[in-house]
This record gives structure tokens, C-alpha cells and sequence, in this order.
């Protein structure tokens, strides 16, 4: 190489730097969704009568709400959608609203890995969360639900902390937790 000559600097192609199809992309936020919904832990493990203790001080029951809410941070995710959902669903349309909102949540921001292009251009993911939040808010102001969701998730959070507070951690929940923290 001569002195003054610079060399040009070329990045490799990546996966997430190739444009796919919007079908390649929903098909791949699918089997993301199914591959964190089958990280969740079995339910007769979260209703284990043996494991069910009234804590000894608030320190404590504040200690158990953290550890079960990360080792069951699946489940009680199911469960509060499970709230919010069956609390629209006296008005079918909004039901459905509400699914394809949460789907597009999903879909577009939770567990999309690649970048989102549209008309050939990179769409940031401050957009993606801004329109997906636009969105979010219109559907609840043109559904008129959102007295029925507000109650739904305070039900299914309230169901989540009593749980939390009153399960005891075992010692095989915090090594589960922490392989499944590793392999993730």
C-alpha cells in the first residue's frame, strides 16, 4: 500500500441487514411468540399447595413478589391478558379489535428481530412504537373500553401479587430460573 492511499472499509452483509417480506417477518415474530410462550413454567408448578405460606414481614412477601414475578413473568403475563380479554368480552368487536392490536404488538415490536422495511425504506423502531401506540389509543377510544380493560388488568395484577406474595419460592424455582436465564 502507498503512503497517502486510503483503503476503503467494507462491512460484511449481515442477516439483519438483508431486507425480508413482510410474511417472512410475521412468520418469524410467530415462532418467537411460541418459543416464549413455551418458556413459561407449568401450571400445576404455579398452584403447588405445598409451596403456599403466609410471609413472615413485608420485607419478605416484597422479596417473594420479585423472585415469582421473574420465574413466573410468563404465566403471569397469560393471566393478566386473560383478565384484560375476558373483561371486553361482554362487546365481541372490541374482542376483536383488541386481539388484532395485541397481534400487531407482537408481531411488529416484542418479537420482530430484523429490521421492519416498507416501500424499501427502514422504518425506525421509535415509529414502529409510536404507531403502534397510536393505534393502541384509538382502538380504545373508538371501542369505548377502557373502564372494562383498567379493571380487567387491576383483577388480573391483584390475582398475580396475592399469588406472589403467598407462594414461597422453592430452591428448585431459582435454579430453574437460573438455567432458564442462562439458555435464553
Amino acid at each position: 500500500m502507498v503512503v497517502g492511499q486510503t483503503q476503503k472499509m467494507s462491512t460484511p452483509a449481515t442477516y439483519a441487514s438483508i431486507p425480508i417480506s413482510g410474511a417472512d417477518v410475521i412468520s418469524r415474530s410467530f415462532q418467537n411468540l411460541s418459543t416464549a410462550v413455551s418458556s413459561r413454567r407449568p401450571w400445576p408448578e404455579l398452584f403447588a399447595a405445598n409451596a403456599f405460606r403466609r410471609p413472615d414481614s413485608l420485607t419478605v412477601a416484597g422479596e417473594r413478589i420479585r423472585k415469582n414475578a421473574s420465574y413466573f413473568l410468563i404465566n403471569y403475563t397469560i393471566l393478566i391478558l386473560g383478565c384484560a380479554m375476558i373483561s371486553v368480552v361482554g362487546t365481541p368487536i372490541s374482542l376483536m379489535v383488541w386481539a388484532l392490536v395485541l397481534g400487531m404488538w407482537l408481531i411488529f415490536y416484542f418479537f420482530r428481530e430484523d429490521p421492519l422495511f416498507v416501500f424499501g425504506r427502514q422504518v425506525s423502531d421509535r415509529l414502529v412504537l409510536l404507531c403502534l401506540g397510536l393505534g393502541s389509543v384509538l382502538a380504545v377510544w373508538f371501542t369505548g373500553v377502557l373502564e372494562n380493560l383498567v379493571v380487567g388488568v387491576a383483577i388480573g395484577l391483584f390475582v398475580c401479587c396475592v399469588h406472589a406474595v403467598s407462594r414461597n419460592p422453592l430452591e428448585g424455582d431459582e435454579d430453574g430460573l437460573r438455567e432458564s436465564v442462562l439458555t435464553h
